[in-house]
């Protein structure tokens, strides 16, 4: 099976040759921001398991800020992570009355602008987790950009009970980044449901479970220390 690394370097090369990133630009490093990003945020607004979720659970990247500007744009109330969860109340929360500007509010300066930061207590059940790709496949298994930020996100919500096994978990990509091979999964991986791509809304098999808390054992030292919320549930 080919390594997780390999994958990455390898989609977004594609990517690149191709012509299908869009700024920020270079694709690597990141999760990539992709021609069409408007598109398939609009073939999941169309779906049912969207119009269901009034409480959204986003990541921050460019690629899903149309997605994110939908849901203010529908009312939907909006959670995004403070970069790399590094404050005592590690979510800000964005809610449609308060976004007059749905475009900037969509953003990470802006919804910390505009919106609340608040404990994971404080959070409302999530009704639907939009995750960042940079590939995924038709099991259902995500790749990431590598930083681990979004599976620790989805760890802490199901500590918490904001995150079921049951709560969707989706996706949006070029189709570029749709993978037919293997991806390795983790038992920490954070597993994809639904996948839009600019032309398509694609269930995936769902052969992954999703983490049902933090793996303690899977992080260092260094990175609970750095992370305000997993020092003081380690009670250090």
């Amino acid at each position: 099976m080919t390594t997780k690394e390999a994958l990455r370097e390898r989609v977004w090369a594609e990517m690149e040759k191709n012509n299908v990133a869009r700024f920020p630009r270079p694709a690597l490093g990141r999760v990539p921001n992709f021609f069409g990003a408007e598109k398939a945020a609009a073939v999941l607004a169309a779906s049912d398991v969207w119009k269901q979720a009034r409480v959204i659970k986003s990541n921050p990247d460019s690629a899903q800020q149309p997605v994110r500007e939908q849901a203010l744009r529908e009312g939907k109330t909006l959670y995004m992570a403070v970069p790399k969860l590094a404050t005592a109340e590690p979510f800000v929360r964005v809610r449609a009355e308060d976004a007059t500007r749905p475009k900037y509010a969509s953003t990470i300066r802006g919804a910390l602008g505009v919106g609340r930061t608040i404990g994971i207590d404080e959070m409302e059940e999530i009704e639907m987790v939009v995750a960042g790709c940079v590939a995924v496949n038709h099991d259902g298994a995500r790749l990431g950009k590598g930083g681990g930020f979004s599976d620790l996100e989805f760890a802490l919500a199901r500590a918490y009970g904001k995150i079921t096994a049951k709560t969707p978990v989706v996706t949006t990509v070029h189709p570029t980044q749709v993978l037919r091979e293997d991806i390795p999964m983790d038992a920490h991986d954070e597993p994809v449901d639904f996948i839009a791509t600019t032309n398509e809304l694609l269930q995936t098999a769902g052969k992954f479970p999703k983490p049902s808390g933090i793996h303690w054992d899977l992080l260092t030292a260094k990175q609970i220390a750095s992370i305000p919320i997993l020092k003081r549930l380690r009670g250090q």
